[in-house]
């Protein structure tokens, strides 16, 4: 395959995914999110190549020109699903931080010792919980 039709698959599944993710974060309860976060994987791949790289920038990509607010839960959510479809095994991690008298939340994908969609902002988040990755 070409880099360019490559890109175009990511990409279009990243805009499907992230569709989903955002209906699903207002719709469904949140235990059942994470109940599908959690869920065991079927395959592992031992060799993910270029695929790890090509999902996150998809659903970067995608998410900043979508124009809408950037919300890390359903891009972690649509990640988590796509790498998790190509046998990747991924964390969602969730974590909180301060921000003067509030308290804010954020998600990220962590992939080996590697942090992706969201993980930029990790630093000042403590980790509460992480859904899948491999048992």
């Amino acid at each position: 395959m070409t880099p360019r039709t490559m890109r175009r698959i990511y990409l279009r599944e990243a805009a499907i995914m992230l569709m989903l993710a955002r209906l699903a974060v207002r719709v469904l309860p949140s235990a059942w999110l994470l109940r599908w976060a959690d869920r065991p994987m079927k395959t592992v791949c031992r060799f993910p190549r270029n695929d790890v790289a090509w999902t996150t920038w998809a659903i970067e990509h995608t998410a900043n020109r979508q124009g809408a607010v950037p919300q890390c839960l359903p891009r972690a959510l649509a990640a988590h699903g796509m790498l998790r479809r190509r046998g990747i095994a991924s964390k969602l991690c969730l974590g909180v931080a301060r921000n003067g008298d509030h308290i804010i939340a954020h998600a990220w994908i962590e992939v080996g010792s590697r942090k992706l969609v969201g993980g930029e902002e990790t630093e000042r988040f403590t980790p509460l919980a992480a859904f899948g990755g491999t048992r």
